[in-house]
């Protein structure tokens, strides 16, 4: 049965995915950092309707995972903006992460260079989101 994109349930299972992918732990084995995945609000729709989605990646493992209500609540080294259209796009595989922050398609604050030297786990980690049968209307 999908799962509500963006929801805590499916946060639960994108992380429950992470952590049981060995592509993932191998690719990622040397990865430390945090991140937001925000879904921004489509045009006309209120600045409520933004979610954050919190996950912290350590060497293969993902720590937490979780919705949180305010970026205040942590300083991730991480933060991806994009409206749900381009997270559909990347998680139903149409197009590369990587390429989808070189094409603003998500929007990157954070050390770039970090994250293409983990190209690898970058893919797999949207692999592991795949995973999860998503429900994004």
């Amino acid at each position: 049965m999908p799962i509500p994109f963006a929801s805590p349930e499916w946060v639960a299972a994108f992380k429950d995915a992470i952590n049981a992918s060995a592509a993932y732990r191998e690719a990622a084995k040397d990865w430390e950092g945090d991140f937001w995945f925000i879904v921004e609000p489509e045009p006309g729709q209120p600045e409520s309707a933004r979610t954050l989605m919190y996950l912290d990646l350590w060497h293969g493992e993902c720590r937490a995972a979780y919705l949180a209500k305010d970026e205040s609540e942590r300083t991730p080294e991480f933060r991806i903006a994009a409206p749900v259209k381009s997270w559909r796009r990347v998680i139903n595989r149409e197009v590369d992460p990587i390429r989808a922050i070189l094409t603003n398609q998500l929007k990157l604050k954070g050390n770039l260079a970090k994250i293409m030297r983990s190209v690898r786990a970058a893919q797999e980690l949207v692999l592991c989101a795949a995973s999860v049968p998503t429900q994004f209307d």
